[in-house]
């Protein structure tokens, strides 16, 4: 057994088996609704919150983790001598690792033993990284060699996605580059990537169905001779495209590992419904 434990947030969103394989906790962001406080993932999951959304006459508002939350995952952890790895949403979207940093602070010398990184992403580009590191892990690497693989499969990963609308980015403060498509994207369909921790603006195109071909194809651009490669469609209330989606990447790019997965409520609520994409880390 491992003396290292990693530790995200609920924005990953990864499969259950492979959180429960490689002992992975997650630290549960918050969605503020209706004088209601739900953690991510735990009192509200992805099917109620766009059932919910249809009728809502009030928005939800997001959070991120406590540092009261932090702090008692990091302490549990620690007081049963592990050493934590915790690799957090881009800072450049959430304040989830300014949580993680004080609450480390706040444990005075136990805090050594956590180790952050700020993965510049989410959803499954986030989850690729938690998972390379604790797979790292398992084979043996110690906290600095487990750290140095993070940091190697931030650069390694990263995802790209379509949205029906910028109207949930623009309302929840994240819509970082594509700031310059608000106006001007009537009936166009906007493809977006996660860049340098940031939402940024890659290209309009015309149809949904077209723009989802073109994250295919961007993905593809950017795995192109590397290897391995892992996959991951990700949707916002979009099984069916999503599944479809991940079937003809993965003709395509044939890669190692093909997952097919949602985004968390807090992600769903900044994306918007119908949000497809696909996340990647090629060449490790």
């Amino acid at each position: 057994m491992s003396n290292i434990t990693v530790v995200t947030d609920s924005t990953s969103w990864m499969p259950r088996d492979l959180l429960s394989q490689y002992h992975i906790i997650v630290a549960p962001q918050v969605l503020i609704w209706d004088g209601q406080t739900l953690n991510d993932g735990i009192d509200i999951q992805p099917d109620e919150f766009y059932t919910r959304i249809k009728t809502a006459k009030v928005m939800p508002t997001t959070s991120q983790v406590s540092i009261a939350t932090m702090e008692k995952i990091f302490r549990a952890q620690v007081e049963q001598g592990m050493d934590v790895i915790g690799i957090f949403i881009s800072s450049k979207l959430s304040g989830t690792l300014q949580s993680a940093m004080q609450a480390g602070e706040m444990m005075g010398a136990a805090g050594e033993k956590v180790h952050l990184v700020d993965s510049q992403s989410t959803a499954m580009a986030m989850g690729f990284q938690a998972l390379a590191t604790a797979r790292a892990i398992a084979d043996g690497a110690n906290v600095k060699e487990a750290v140095s693989v993070a940091e190697k499969a931030r650069a390694h990963s990263g995802v790209y996605f379509a949205v029906d609308t910028l109207e949930f980015l623009h309302r929840g403060g994240r819509i970082g580059g594509a700031q310059r498509l608000l106006g001007t994207a009537l009936n166009m369909k906007p493809v977006l990537a996660l860049q340098d921790g940031r939402v940024e603006a890659v290209e309009r195109i015309r149809t949904k169905g077209k723009a989802v071909e073109r994250v295919i194809e961007l993905v593809a651009e950017e795995c192109r001779g590397k290897s391995p490669i892992h996959l991951a469609t990700l949707h916002a209330n979009a099984l069916a495209e999503a599944r479809d989606v991940l079937e003809r990447a993965s003709n395509l790019l044939n890669p190692v590992e093909s997952l097919l997965t949602e985004v968390s409520p807090v992600v769903g609520n900044h994306a918007g419904p119908g949000t497809v994409g696909l996340a990647y880390m090629a060449g490790m």
